[in-house]
């Protein structure tokens, strides 16, 4: 597959993603997880993370887009509304302040790949991948935390946190 049809389906992948974080969902369906992870496999699996002509520099790069990911994954959680309903069941729900993160986490992406550029470092699709992918597995996770630590009891009644 070419870089520019991996970009596309990427584009695809977290535009349903931030459509259906816009929504009121279960926490515990893991599809997102699970979408992150074959992203990861993807990444990983596709080579070329590393330049060798580059190497220091190359994996210095890609560290700085992982902590990148994983931080705007965990930021992108923190503003994600969590709640149990009256059985019990664990909730979220993402409004403006997470696509305004969503937005933000794009913007990263998009400047890691002109730095690398400027850098004079070979691009490779599978960063792109792994990025996302990262940062999804990462948001899904801190979200399922966050969901896990609010009270089980009903009768407690509705219990939100943000």
């Amino acid at each position: 597959m070419e870089t520019t049809q991996i970009v596309a389906l990427t584009l695809v992948v977290v535009a349903v993603v931030i459509y259906r974080q816009m929504r009121p969902r279960p926490v515990a369906r893991p599809v997102v997880l699970i979408i992150a992870a074959v992203m990861i496999l993807a990444g990983l699996g596709g080579g070329g993370l590393v330049d060798a002509g580059h190497a220091s520099l190359s994996i210095a790069v890609l560290v700085a887009e992982l902590l990148l990911a994983a931080g705007l994954g965990v930021l992108r959680a923190m503003t994600t509304r969590v709640w149990r309903d009256q059985h019990g069941v664990a909730w979220a729900q993402g409004g403006v302040p997470t696509l305004i993160a969503w937005v933000g986490s794009i913007a990263v992406r998009v400047a890691m790949m002109a730095l690398t550029s400027f850098l004079g470092l070979a691009s490779s699709q599978s960063s792109v991948l792994l990025f996302v992918g990262v940062t999804l597995g990462v948001q899904f996770l801190v979200v399922a935390r966050r969901a896990n630590a609010l009270p089980t009891s009903p009768a407690s009644g509705i219990q939100t946190a943000r």
